[in-house]
């Protein structure tokens, strides 16, 4: 986190803003894995985040990325050879390595978010040659053991849990060390805060319409004035929401009925901290620890006993395996009196949209 802060303190003096150029051809690099063109701190982050996981220690075997297709070995980050230490390793660990990074343009705050998964092998088991097992990464995020995000604003702070509360760390600039300054964060139990992007709200389905204009024509909520405050990073976003008590929201749309937050590392490690503080996380319909990623079909072995790679449909492993992990869904973060009216909005009105 503090290199990134760093790279995000300077880059406009190191005209690091705008899309990713590719360093051979001079031309405007590719979209990433989520459709998305790759912003130049899109790049540099990522490649901090991996080295960071990967380098640190021999803890973590593997990590996933909102910026990679698929997972990858430590052994692979670090241009290792796969028969090595990092073999041992218990735990993965996913990530969006900068939340938000168009932000960066106009001067707004952006994040980090990552989780930590334990590996069901107790180790890497390499079952198609790629030096990680799928189902490291494909499980619930009540697996999750730690979970936390970086948010870089008017002060670099660092919030994490490792499953028994939340704290909250703030980065000193002079002698760059994070110093705790939130022990055992809760937020409130209900909060007049709320913060969706009301551009979308014709897009969104009846139940948050309906949600949202209770909570307007409500003019109060817990003996506070009803207020909305979206920044656009979800970071910054539920940083806000967990000060101050009330709901984030990225609600599924007529375009992305899934909505556009990624369950492994973005929705999944927010929920966490939410619910360690007090607060909750849910899809709509349910609790989004509880959602489990698509899992791809298993491999079949032929007639000379060689793994096939592509299911019935010509579907491969790799497109499986990136439906899981980039797997998508409606997120609310919050308050849990704010969340839970919300899920009873759906009840009530979402018929069988679930």
């Amino acid at each position: 986190c503090k290199k990134i802060n760093r790279i995000v303190q300077r880059a406009q003096t190191d005209d690091l803003y705008g899309a990713a150029v590719d360093p051979v051809t001079g031309e405007q690099a590719d979209t990433n894995v989520q459709g998305e063109v790759q912003q130049q701190l899109d790049v540099l982050c990522n490649t901090l985040m991996l080295r960071a996981f990967c380098s640190s220690s021999d803890i973590i075997c593997a990590v996933a990325s909102e910026e990679e297709p698929l997972p990858r070995s430590c052994a692979d980050v670090m241009g290792y050879h796969y028969d090595n230490i990092f073999k041992s390793g218990e735990y993965v660990a996913v990530f969006d390595p900068i939340d938000g990074s168009k932000n960066i343009d106009a001067s707004l705050p952006v994040g980090t978010v990552f989780g930590i998964y334990r590996s069901p092998d107790q180790g890497v088991r390499d079952d198609h040659g790629k030096g990680w097992s799928l189902d490291s990464f494909l499980q619930r995020g009540t697996r999750m053991v730690a979970a936390g995000y970086c948010l870089y604003s008017a002060t670099t702070v660092l919030v994490l849990t490792l499953g028994s509360g939340v704290h909250g760390f703030t980065l000193d600039p002079d002698k760059q060390t994070f110093l705790q300054t939130h022990p055992n964060m809760r937020i409130p139990d209900v909060g007049s805060l709320y913060s969706f992007n009301e551009a979308n709200s014709r897009e969104y389905s009846e139940p948050v319409q309906n949600f949202l204009e209770k909570m307007k024509e409500a003019g109060k909520i817990g003996g506070k004035k009803v207020t909305s405050r979206y920044i656009g990073a979800l970071v910054a976003d539920v940083h806000n929401v967990l000060i101050n008590g009330g709901i984030y929201g990225y609600p599924s749309t007529r375009d992305h009925p899934d909505g556009k937050l990624r369950l492994l590392y973005e929705s999944a490690p927010m929920a966490m901290i939410m619910e360690q503080a007090g607060g909750a996380g849910s899809t709509g319909y349910g609790r989004i620890l509880d959602v489990l990623p698509p899992q791809p079909k298993k491999k079949r072995r032929n007639d000379e006993n060689e793994i096939d790679n592509d299911d019935e449909n010509g579907k491969s492993f790799e497109e499986e395996a990136g439906k899981g992990i980039h797997v998508r869904v409606p997120t609310f973060l919050g308050s849990v009196e704010n969340v839970f009216e919300l899920d009873q909005f759906h009840k009530y009105y979402g018929g069988d949209d679930e």
